[in-house]
């Protein structure tokens, strides 16, 4: 299991394909679970919500998982109004993100 903290927005040309890359080489690697840590994302656009849906649909097709944790009220009300939390589990709690990739939940 892997963190990625980011910081800064994810916007297109800020932070979106540094993410994707990060994603890819991580699971190149053979990583089964990705924690994307967005704590210190203050904004995001349509390209940043693209990213992570690319994140989350390669990570599927090699068996692994991507979840969210900490995202602030102004990017978790982004995503839930595109449906986003239906697709990816949020936590709001580091440890309790971590053991649910150990417990196996999700997908």
């Amino acid at each position: 299991m892997e963190v990625i903290d980011l910081s800064g927005k994810l916007t297109l040309g800020q932070g979106d394909s540094e993410l994707l890359k990060t994603v890819e080489r991580l699971l190149q690697d053979g990583a089964q679970g990705i924690l994307i840590n967005l704590d210190q994302v203050p904004y995001m656009d349509s390209a940043g919500i693209g990213v992570l849906v690319t994140c989350c649909k390669r990570a599927v097709e090699r068996g692994a998982r991507v979840k969210l944790l900490n995202p602030r009220k102004r990017v978790f009300d982004l995503l839930h109004l595109v449906k986003l939390d239906t697709i990816f589990e949020v936590f709001h709690e580091e440890p309790q993100a971590i053991a649910s990739f150990a417990a196996g939940e999700g997908l």
